[in-house]
């Protein structure tokens, strides 16, 4: 008789404690030096030359191994096929709570999967630029679900995967801005046929509901290689929430032009309170209600603790 637990039965992941999987680090090199890991540090995330080591440079490993593997299958299969087609970028999701530190994470991953021999070209897209600008969102009384599901142009952002994806160039992607909280009118990014594109956001693992008439409806997922989901418990990101609340009152905030310019002026306890409000009412929200549900869909979890610093690796089984 099979003794094991029901979770143990039908858990997807190999799991790893942060010793365990540092030791897969083998023989990647550490290309980063001090002064470029703290530039890739978001504020009051924690990054130092130890993490890159124990845990970015296993991944940096297991994602050469990935790349170089749909690679040779791509080349194969356009030989089965007989054609000649573009080249086709490698594409990684990044997903998790705000607060988690997913920023950091794409960022770390950008700078050591561009210095791979021999250099690839790699681009690091966030989906904020795809959100409805506020006056639509205002329109539509989603301004209080900015980040949810329904506050994104999934259509621009599926045309523009869709894009990347049929090699394409060049491929544009509207900016925000964090400063005025909207989308910056009449200004782009365009990316250039990359070899590994990174796409940031809360809600890229997110599904659709399946249609009744069996009729294909793209999800932004569908066009990803791999994708890693940060993970923290929501007492911790709340908590991180606040601290980043805080800090911000004290510097971005004081700019006129910012859209939280209003809470510059508050005391400790009042922007305090004002963070964990929002957290509540829109954060929690959706970390319970769209984010959270879609982690078993990541081919990796990276776990925090309380310190930032990642306890714990899960790697979906193949």
């Amino acid at each position: 008789m099979d003794m094991r637990t029901e979770q143990q039965q039908y858990n997807p992941y190999r799991v790893f404690s942060r010793a365990q999987w540092a030791k897969l680090r083998d023989d990647m090199p550490m290309t980063l030096a001090a002064d470029e890991i703290a530039a890739l540090r978001s504020m009051h995330d924690r990054l130092d030359l130890t993490e890159v080591e124990e845990i970015y440079l296993p991944l940096s490993r297991l994602l050469s191994i990935y790349v170089a593997s749909m690679q040779r299958l791509y080349v194969a299969q356009r030989q089965f096929l007989g054609i000649e087609d573009r080249k086709m970028p490698y594409v990684i999701g990044v997903a998790g709570s705000v607060a988690v530190g997913k920023s950091t994470t794409a960022r770390v991953l950008q700078a050591l999967l561009a210095r791979w021999s021999p250099r690839p070209k790699v681009d690091l897209i966030t989906t904020d630029g795809f959100l409805f600008p506020n006056a639509v969102l205002e329109r539509q009384g989603l301004m209080q679900k900015k980040g949810f599901p329904e506050s994104y142009d999934l259509p621009l952002l599926l045309s523009f995967l869709s894009d990347i994806k049929a090699g394409r160039t060049p491929v544009r992607a509207p900016v925000y801005s964090h400063l005025t909280y909207d989308i910056v009118p009449n200004k782009w990014a365009e990316v250039g046929q990359p070899d590994i594109l990174i796409v940031e956001g809360v809600n890229v693992l997110q599904t659709g509901r399946l249609p009744r008439d069996g009729k294909a409806v793209p999800v932004v997922s569908d066009f990803f290689d791999f994708s890693v989901y940060i993970d923290a418990e929501e007492p911790v990101l709340r908590d991180w929430y606040v601290k980043r609340f805080l800090a911000l009152r004290d510097t971005a905030f004081h700019d006129p032009r910012s859209y939280f310019h209003r809470y510059a002026v508050l005391s400790d306890d009042e922007a305090t309170a004002t963070a964990v409000a929002i957290w509540e009412r829109t954060n929690r929200a959706n970390l319970e209600d769209n984010i959270l549900p879609t982690r078993p869909r990541a081919t990796l979890i990276l776990k925090k603790g309380a310190d930032h610093v990642v306890e714990e690796v899960a790697l979906r089984r193949l």
